[in-house]
Parts: structure tokens; sequence; C-alpha cells
């Protein structure tokens, strides 16, 4: 059952990373996305994704791919979000494509590539040696990764707790949680939820045949992170962002005010990591090489 949820998953990847057709055009390449991509939702931009065409995720997968490839090939412990990230936006563009799964799949199209676009420039800076301009967060992350510190499930919860933690707020706060009638856009957002779960089982399975077998004999606040227990937190997180999110969008032109809260997301998200962080390491160095091995 694990092998044939896997096929599949990576079957769905694969075709979604090289067109759904033999004679479809590749995706937009990002480099030529990147630089004009906008928070702003502009259906009438000649940027793919500020106007949230299906191409855009189609171009943000193969991005993905292009970043994702030298670190399997490295055994680098940064694969784990890596691989992790490409996966649930994969399932993302199947739900995408669904009629009715979102109210507003265009102005979620756009999201998914200004989200993404927030952990490319993390990596890239980092990568760059411009430490200072990376959130504590994302550094923590990082650094857990290259100094082999943690198990799998530590890169993976350290990945996407700086993911939705941190940059998820910003994210939500500059596309706007209102449509253009006043309704809440958090509909779309609880929507996400719906995908999470599905991609939840298949990814742990994959990370544990593939990369770490210790993956789901982790115990993370004291609950072993099967994938139900795993999603709950993500949820929980998404929730916060949310608030997180209206926080900003509450505090409006205010310096002081915009000052606090920049200051507690930025803590909060630094504080968990530091829990992950705690909670995932190799005791004294112990497991890494066996994981290298494995």
């Amino acid at each position: 059952m694990k092998k044939t949820l896997l096929a599949l998953l990576v079957a769905t990847s694969t075709a979604l990373l090289t067109g759904a057709s033999a004679e479809a055009a590749p995706p937009t390449p990002w480099s030529q996305i990147a630089p004009t991509l906008s928070p702003n939702f502009q259906p009438g931009s000649s940027n793919i994704c500020n106007r949230g065409d299906n191409e855009c995720v189609d171009s943000v997968i193969v991005e993905m791919q292009r970043r994702e490839a030298p670190l399997d090939a490295a055994c680098s412990h940064s694969e784990i979000f890596a691989l992790t990230y490409l996966r649930t936006t994969a399932e993302y563009r199947a739900s995408a494509l669904t009629p009715g799964f979102f109210q507003d799949p265009a102005f979620i199209n756009h999201q998914d590539a200004l989200f993404a676009k927030y952990y490319f420039d993390a990596w890239d800076k980092y990568r760059a040696g411009q430490t200072s301009q990376v959130s504590p967060a994302w550094r923590t992350a990082f650094q857990a990764a290259d100094q082999k510190r943690v198990s799998a499930l530590g890169n993976l919860l350290l990945g996407m707790s700086a993911h939705v933690n941190r940059d998820l707020p910003y994210v939500l706060a500059a596309i706007g949680l209102k449509k253009p009638d006043g309704t809440s856009r958090k509909p779309d957002h609880d929507k996400v939820n719906d995908f999470l779960r599905t991609v939840m089982q298949p990814l742990l399975e994959e990370i544990e045949e593939r990369f770490d077998p210790t993956v789901g004999l982790v115990q993370f606040e004291g609950t072993p992170l099967d994938d139900e227990a795993f999603f709950q937190i993500l949820v929980g997180w998404r929730e916060q962002a949310w608030q997180n999110a209206q926080a900003i969008v509450n505090a409006g032109s205010n310096p002081f005010a915009r000052a606090l809260v920049d200051a507690q997301i930025e803590a909060v998200a630094a504080a968990q990591a530091n829990l992950i962080l705690a909670a995932t390491s190799y005791p004294l160095g112990i497991g890494r090489a066996q994981r290298d091995a494995y």
C-alpha cells in the first residue's frame, strides 16, 4: 500500500512537471516571472502569476524541481523540505484544477507563487551569505540541515514552521484578506487544509522509505508524529498565520503597531524553530551517519 501511494504521488508530480502532453509548451521560466511578481493580484497583468494563470503554478513547480534535483543528488539534508514543497505544490495544482474546489482559484494561484518566492528568496540570500537578510527561523532551518543536526522530521518541521509561522502572515496580508466585495477570503485559506491532509501520509511514507526510517518515531510536544498529528500541527500554524495577517492589516500605517506585530511574528517563529531543534536533534551526533548511509 505504501509503495502504491508513493508511486501514485511521484507519477502525478512528474506528469505535472513535464506537462500534460508532449505538445504542450514548456512553462514560462521563473526567472522571467520573479522580477515583476507583485503582491497585488492583477487579472490584466502581462505576468502570468500576477494574473493567476494555471501556467503560473506549472512554472513554480518546474522551478522547485530545478532547485530540488541537485539536493536529492547530493543527499543534502535540505532535500527534505525541498521535496516536501514540491510534492505539496503538485497536489495543490491538482486541487486548483478541480472545479469548485476553490472559490477563486486564480487568486490562490497568485498566492501560491508569491508564497514560493518567499522560500526561494530566503534560500538564495542564505546561500549568497546574506544571512542578515534571512529571518531567524529560516536561518535555523538552513543551518540545521547544513550541519546535519536534526532528523528528517526535524528538517521537515523546521522548513514548514519557518514558511508558515514566519512567511505566510506576510503573504496573506500583502495579497489581501478580503475580496473586492468585502467578504473574507478565509474559506479558500481553510480549503488548503484539505489537500494538505491528502498529501501528508504519502509524503511521510516517501521520506521514510527514501531518506530516514525514523521519521515516524520522533515525538513533538509529547505527541508521536504520525500523518494525522503532523497535519493537526500544520493546521494550527496556518490558523495562527491568518490571525497574524489580520494583525498586520490592523496595524495599518502605524509604524509602532507594525513593529510590534513584526517582532511578535519573528519571535514566535524563532521560538518554534528552537523547540523543533531541541526535539529532533541527534543526541551527541548519533544518527546522522546512519541516516546518510540509509
